[in-house]
């Protein structure tokens, strides 16, 4: 008898234990990234429910990592053109829908492809902020796209996420730049 309720109990335990792993995955999951370079820091909220930002072959939070991390950079070294070192900009991304479509490839190779068309122009949407020595200068929403991004000039043909970047510094340098 009792090596039954030992046994019981190591299972009831056991279980508990997987439970709390679980749910501490999941905690992990649901947490907003944050990306920070020089001037930039941006708040990655809910990247779950973004439109399209899937990965066309390899792991997807290593893939969402990478498009974070270089959209982070790419902001600050246009900003930087610009902003005085005292000056932040704060973004929180609640939505990312990237340039192109991912397509299935049945089958030929173990990776997806993305395939881009004028009609999947690249999309964001966020809140930001610009701060000047721990005051909000300026504030505000944007919804980003870029109906015209396949016209672009193409001499940063190989360049990851070209589109994006380029959305991002007109953003920049039309709307935030002036202001400041």
């Amino acid at each position: 008898m009792k090596l039954s309720q030992s046994f019981n109990t190591a299972i009831i335990i056991s279980g508990l234990l997987a439970g709390a792993t679980f749910a501490g995955e999941q905690a992990d999951k649901q947490k907003n990234p944050m990306t920070e370079h020089g001037l930039v820091t941006i708040e990655w909220q809910a990247p779950e429910s973004y439109r399209d930002i899937e990965a066309s072959s390899g792991k997807q939070e290593r893939y969402e990592q990478r498009v974070f991390e270089t959209l982070t950079k790419s902001l600050d070294k246009e900003a930087s053109k610009f902003m005085q070192e005292h000056q932040k900009l704060y973004l929180v991304v609640t939505d990312v829908d990237l340039a192109g479509d991912v397509r299935p490839t049945f089958g030929a190779t173990t990776n997806d492809i993305r395939v881009v068309k004028d009609i999947y122009p690249p999309r964001m949407t966020f809140s930001y902020q610009v701060v000047d020595n721990d005051q909000v200068v300026i504030a505000g929403n944007e919804k980003l796209s870029d109906l015209g991004f396949t016209s672009a000039s193409r001499r940063n043909q190989n360049e990851p996420l070209r589109y994006e970047i380029k959305m991002l510094n007109d953003w920049l340098n039309k709307s935030l730049k002036p202001m400041l």
